[in-house]
């Protein structure tokens, strides 16, 4: 491999500064007037070099424009104007200062470094990340940034959505995951691409959910993940501001970007939001083994916390962890969601590991983090959606604490107690009432609405909807890491018997169970998120962590939508109601779950106000009447292993009518709304295991 030398190689053209120096802002690579603006900041580097490459994998640039430090750097930023060049043009930074890791000081000239601004990266065919933490040259096999001109493309008035919390259904979705296998019927050119979810938007918008969230779409490595896997979640970043080039159809420079656009596009067309996983937390480069690709080469330690200058703080459980509150970082962060949100129209953002984001740079959790209140406060990210998973990998959990007013959080405490109760845990009834209310005893201290409270069951990280009814123990041996990996603490039941079963009644149960999950994720008060696959039983054989796993054990089996076609047509009927309710007495459409909101609420047992918290109880009611006293519903979940008979309220001029009741086979188990069948009688039979939803409408 040819070495990249401090000083230029003969065969490039070394350019002097041009008469024009270049502009400190913007950052990154900027289209300007007759040329390309670059701006870089680093405070303790002694050198900076632009190079201008004509091909990913060249072996040295086609230009070396060293920065001159007396005339284009001012204050920490180093800038450079260059004439003639366009959007599509190649380029990459080498850095030079000292390497005293025991300073916290890691630079290495001879590396070619990411640009942290850089909206586009290429990576080429021969990309290695072994050889970038390895001396020497990495010119060839390293990655590299494309300028992009953002003006350039045509949103046909699109704008962010900006939907309602109270209509909002979230399905969490990997990109590549969602179209790659063969049976998707997506043309094979497009299959795991931003173009092959387009194809696939009629299947979301007949599904009923109002947005999707995208597992990580951030530039990863890929390869960033043990000998012989891929990093297939994409909890790697290594560029805030570009789009991961892999999940393009269009490898060109700057096909990603076109790409990425058309699909939020298309997605905005069909009433669909668009909410992005993004990954503050840490990046690629690992620990002090790991390789240098951006950050640690430009500024080491203003990009990362360190400790004692030559170790990595490790809170995030991958090697590193970002130095968020860093007045540089913080900037970076910002910019980067104003980027997105201005330039990709992006509707939100679900923040992974975000108590990472309230910590200093000695790691110790601040009372008001910087970054959070510039988050919140910025008047171009006011309406967007921020969602905060309210925990890290050290033990910082802050759901219910998270700062601020606009965060909502992802409530992993609905998914613990949910997946108890139906498990039939002893001492889970009380927990679960609170949380099919908006978990009041978690959030009612903030006196902020419902929807602050993101109720899940299954994300990606952890068994899917299918396997927590069907293992009792996670099955990662797939991983190469002995079934050590993933966590120990599923909380899920197999009804009977451990993975598939050919039991017609296991099979039975297990879809019950699936229902009985998906309607109180669906009917509580909060905003509800599914799994992508759940709603046709996807299964991951018991992978309770497949990071690494890009293959069929991963990607959506659109086979399973004709085999269970029953729990698909549940769902659907679930997100038509939770969304919205027509009612001809009224000029307005209301969300089911804002009527529960505004409604008055009493608890039962099998007895009229005699609810059971005992530690052995396993059923609760839940009765709601509407102040207009218009509506009234009844709730009923059964989690012991008979039938039990439940009294109901006497309703005056009307008659219940079943809407629900997840014991009894499709099309049974779900009516249409208006088309919910009246039950005759005052106490209704709860089959084990099963939950029932009663309405009544006065007239």
């Amino acid at each position: 491999m040819t070495t990249l030398s401090p000083a230029p190689p003969q065969d490039t053209e070394s350019v002097p500064h041009p008469s024009s120096f270049g502009r400190s802002a913007p950052l990154g690579a900027s289209v300007v007037d007759g040329g390309v603006n670059f701006s870089l900041f680093s405070r303790t580097a002694t050198g900076v070099e632009l190079l201008l490459f004509d091909r990913d994998n060249d072996t040295i640039p086609s230009r070396v424009i060293p920065i001159d430090p007396a005339t284009n750097r001012t204050y920490h930023y180093w800038h450079q104007f260059v004439p003639h060049l366009k959007a599509g043009q190649l380029y990459a930074y080498r850095v030079f200062g000292p390497s005293e890791p025991r300073q916290g000081l890691r630079f290495d000239p001879e590396k070619v470094l990411l640009d942290p601004y850089g909206r586009s990266v290429v990576v080429p065919d021969g990309y290695d990340r072994v050889a970038a933490g390895k001396p020497g040259c990495n010119a060839a096999v390293a990655m590299k940034n494309a300028v992009v001109d953002g003006s350039d493309y045509d949103w046909e008035g699109d704008q962010p959505l900006c939907r309602p919390a109270a209509r909002t259904i979230i399905y969490e979705m990997h990109v590549r995951g969602f179209t790659q296998h063969p049976n998707s019927n997506v043309n094979e050119k497009l299959r795991g691409t931003y173009a092959g979810v387009i194809e696939k938007i009629p299947y979301l918008k007949d599904l009923g959910i109002t947005a999707v969230e995208l597992l990580p779409v951030f530039q990863f490595d890929a390869f960033d993940a043990p000998p012989g896997k891929m990093n297939y979640w994409g909890y790697a970043p290594i560029a805030f501001f570009a789009p991961h080039s892999a999940y393009s159809s269009d490898r060109s420079p700057l096909g990603p970007i076109t790409e990425f656009r058309d699909m939020v596009k298309a997605l905005h067309r069909a009433g669909i939001e668009v909410i992005l996983d993004v990954v503050f937390n840490h990046t690629a480069e690992g620990n002090e083994r790991g390789p240098t690709l951006c950050y640690r080469g430009i500024d080491n330690p203003a990009y990362y916390m360190l400790e004692r200058g030559e170790w990595y703080a490790n809170y995030t459980g991958c090697g590193n962890t970002l130095n968020a509150n860093h007045p540089i970082v913080r900037r970076m962060i910002v910019d980067s969601l104003k980027y997105w949100v201005r330039e990709m129209h992006v509707d939100g953002f679900r923040f992974d590991l975000a108590s990472i984001l309230s910590r200093d740079s000695r790691g110790y959790p601040l009372p008001n983090p910087p970054v959070l209140w510039d988050i919140e406060s910025d008047p171009d990210l006011a309406g967007t959606k921020l969602l905060a998973e309210a925990w890290d990998a050290a033990g910082l959990y802050q759901v219910g604490s998270f700062v601020g007013d606009a965060w909502r959080e992802w409530n992993g405490r609905f998914r613990d107690d949910v997946r108890d109760f139906f498990r039939s845990t002893p001492g889970s009834v009380r927990h679960f009432a609170d949380r099919i209310v908006g978990s009041p005893q978690i959030y009612g201290h903030k006196g902020r609405e419902m929807e602050q409270s993101v109720n899940f069951v299954t994300c990606h990280d952890g068994f899917t909807l299918n396997d927590l009814v069907s293992y009792n123990e996670k099955h990662n041996d797939a991983n190469g890491e002995g079934n050590r990996d993933g966590a120990n603490d599923n909380r899920s039941w197999n009804c009977g018997c451990e993975g598939p079963s050919d039991d017609s009644d296991i099979e039975r149960l297990r879809s019950q169970q699936v229902k009985n999950f998906l309607t109180t994720t669906m009917l509580s008060l909060g905003i509800p998120m599914i799994t992508m696959g759940d709603e046709v039983r996807r299964t991951q054989l018991g992978n309770n962590n497949a990071y690494c796993q890009d293959n069929e054990l991963s990607w959506f089996d659109w086979s399973l939508l004709e085999k269970h076609a029953d729990v698909c047509r549940f769902f659907q009927l679930l997100c038509v109601r939770r969304v919205t309710r027509s009612m001809e007495h009224e000029q307005k459409r209301t969300s089911l779950v804002q009527l529960l909101a505004d409604a008055e609420e009493s608890w039962h047992g099998v007895r009229l106000n005699q609810p059971d918290w005992s530690d052995g109880s396993h059923c609760i009611a839940l009765h709601a009447r509407l102040r207009s006293d218009q509506l009234h519903f009844h709730f009923m979940f059964n989690t012991y292993w008979e039938a039990l008979e439940f009294e109901l309220p006497q309703i005056d001029e009307s008659s219940w009518r079943r809407w629900i009741d997840t014991a009894l086979e499709s099309p049974e188990d779900i009516s249409l709304w208006e088309d919910a069948p009246v039950f005759s009688g005052n106490v209704y039979r709860v089959a084990p295991r099963s939950v029932v939803f009663l309405i009544a409408e006065n007239p």
